[in-house]
């Protein structure tokens, strides 16, 4: 059902569906990125899926439930219809905290969308395979170059943080926008989706705040990605949407939800946020601890050998890491650990790395870790606070020293801007090809490498292939 001619539509639901269905992306600079977006976030997919807490949520809802020519799920050998195939796809994607990020006003992981784009281009791809043309991997990265234009976009204006709300509904918003535009879906069949996609309500953020956070900050996005499926694909059936669903007085998403704050698009939409995405290269950790990390691997080498003789760990960093990531006292789980930014600088400064494993309760029972936390200050600094909020830098800055007992101190060192940053891509980019051979060797079976590397190690090459063929790749 098309939306009604004589009802206004949201400028910003119209903005949205005109850019997914009529927008071309000619920007060489953006498929090369959203090439290494699609092997960073096949990484993380395939790594999470050596943890069990992960491993027992994929699958079909019901148990042997299968469909032919359905979405595959990479590292698996599911094959699913795509609304649970979106889910499981997002969920292993962002489970490890791997994944990548961009941060506006609030923050968000646009590959949090992906698990909508790459199951129903798949289901897409398998239905055509046998008479129409498929589509191709290219076809694909012009969609993630797309869901996540408009997943970062939506972020970089609208605080959804302050409101006590969680992000997360943009990448219902995104993955709607998009997966109705893959499917075939007109500009008014994306507007149906994307307003019902905004309707699902609102989410409050406790499940990733302090000793709140829990594993549902992992599967979130799978389900946010899973429900703007399901709208592309009732959209695609004739479900009728709702054109003022944001501005509606008193019953609208502004009012009822936002407390009367308007959503806007922070910029026109383009190519903007894969290109200046950022990579999550080496650790695994919450963004904003991500600096604090780099600077706890450069002091390694001075404490190593002078743990007991730490009286103060002396930290400074911007208002979003305290409120993000700052923890004292107990940590339960694996999901509160790597959201506290001392028990991830205090691993680093014990080990000289960080890996998933060290968020489980077997690398916590380590007590010279909790030691450690209790002896950092962590400060805010404004001048920090304000450059993460300037949107010519967007820095994440930490700094941090050590203090002995004998009143001897390291040098403070000082990190700006996290490798994975734009500034730094140099550095990044071989690193996220790293993560992705380290994770396809460690998951996919041996026989399989060569084909999977083979096809990614250029974007010519990967761009041609079918996508469906493409998924088979990383079946086990």
């Amino acid at each position: 059902m098309p939306v009604s001619r004589n009802r206004r539509t949201d400028k910003v639901l119209s903005d949205i569906a005109r850019y997914a269905t009529k927008k071309r992306i000619t920007r060489k600079a953006a498929y090369e990125m959203a090439r290494y977006c699609l092997l960073d976030s096949l990484a993380c997919g395939l790594s999470a899926q050596a943890h069990p807490d992960c491993a027992r949520l994929l699958g079909p809802t019901v148990p042997g439930a299968t469909l032919a020519n359905g979405a595959r799920v990479p590292g698996t050998a599911y094959c699913l219809e795509p609304v649970k195939a979106a889910f499981d796809i997002s969920t292993a994607i962002r489970w490890l905290e791997y994944s990548d990020t961009w941060f506006g006003t609030d923050g968000g992981h646009p590959s949090d969308t992906l698990g909508a784009v790459l199951a129903v281009a798949d289901y897409v791809s398998r239905a055509r395979s046998n008479g129409e043309t498929g589509m191709s991997v290219r076809d694909v990265l012009t969609a993630l170059i797309k869901a996540y234009e408009i997943h970062g976009v939506l972020l970089i204006k609208n605080n959804f943080i302050d409101l006590g709300l969680d992000g997360i509904g943009v990448v219902a918003v995104a993955s709607a926008a998009i997966a109705t535009q893959m499917l075939g879906g007109s500009h008014d069949q994306v507007v149906n989706a994307v307003s019902n996609a905004w309707l699902d309500g609102a989410s409050p953020r406790l499940y990733r705040i302090g000793h709140n956070a829990g594993p549902r900050k992992a599967w979130a996005a799978g389900d946010a990605a899973s429900r703007g499926v399901i709208h592309a694909l009732f959209a695609l059936r004739g479900e009728p949407g709702y054109p003022a669903a944001l501005t509606t007085p008193k019953w609208g998403v502004s009012d009822a939800v936002l407390h009367g704050n308007p959503i806007v698009l922070g910029r026109a939409l383009d190519s903007h946020i894969v290109e200046n995405v950022l990579f999550k290269v080496p650790f695994p950790a919450q963004f904003h601890t991500q600096t604090a990390s780099e600077c706890a691997l450069r002091l390694h080498p001075l404490v190593k050998d002078r743990v007991d003789d730490i009286k103060r760990v002396h930290m400074r960093t911007h208002a979003k890491t305290l409120q993000s990531t700052y923890k004292t006292g107990p940590l339960q789980n694996a999901a509160s650990r790597d959201h506290c930014v001392q028990y991830v600088a205090a691993i680093v400064l014990l080990q000289g790395e960080l890996s998933s494993e060290d968020y489980e309760d077997h690398v916590a029972a380590d007590q010279r870790i909790d030691v450690l936390r209790d002896k950092m200050v962590v400060t805010e600094d404004k001048q920090f606070t304000k450059d993460f909020y300037d949107a010519r830098k967007r820095s994440n800055t930490n700094a941090m020293q050590i203090e002995f007992r004998d009143g001897t101190r390291t040098p403070e060192v000082l990190i700006r801007y996290p490798i994975g940053h734009p500034r730094r891509r140099p550095e990044a980019l071989p690193l996220v090809e790293q993560k992705f051979r380290r994770s396809v060797e460690a998951i996919l079976p041996r026989r399989q490498h060569k084909a999977v590397f083979d096809a990614c190690s250029s974007l010519t090459r990967l761009q041609r292939l079918p996508f469906h063929t493409f998924m088979d790749l990383f079946s086990a």
